[in-house]
């Protein structure tokens, strides 16, 4: 399977994905969506944060598990962060205290939140 674009190869724009397919039962869905954050990162990045989680963050593991010195891991933490603060285009959010609940369910409805950041939110109160 091709890994997604990130730019037009044509003209350098943005794009949009239109179409998605279960593999499974092939039900098929039309509209407009996002590409996941970390479909940003190359193979070998996804690697890396893959070692980096199984270690727990341990940064001496890393250096044990890859053969790499100290500033290299750190190197890489900071070109994968890079990477991922360009892909993210999620505005910062600020709530009044009080009614959280009602104030994201308000941000939804003027459309300053999509559903799925106001889901993540309201996990978060709980």
């Amino acid at each position: 399977m091709l890994r997604l674009f990130e730019q037009c190869p044509a003209c350098g724009g943005s794009l949009v994905i239109t179409e998605i397919q279960c593999s499974n039962c092939h039900l098929k869905m039309q509209g407009e969506f996002k590409p996941g954050l970390f479909s940003t990162l190359s193979d070998d990045q996804l690697t890396f944060v893959r070692a980096f989680l199984r270690v727990r963050g341990n940064l001496s593991e890393m250096e044990k598990v890859l053969g790499v010195s100290y500033p290299t891991i750190r190197n890489k933490l900071e070109e994968i962060n890079q990477t991922l603060e360009r892909g993210e285009q999620t505005p910062v959010i600020t709530l009044a205290p009080g009614n959280e609940r009602s104030a994201i369910l308000s941000k939804v409805a003027s459309g300053e939140l999509d559903v799925a950041e106001a889901l993540e939110l309201l996990k978060a109160l709980k």
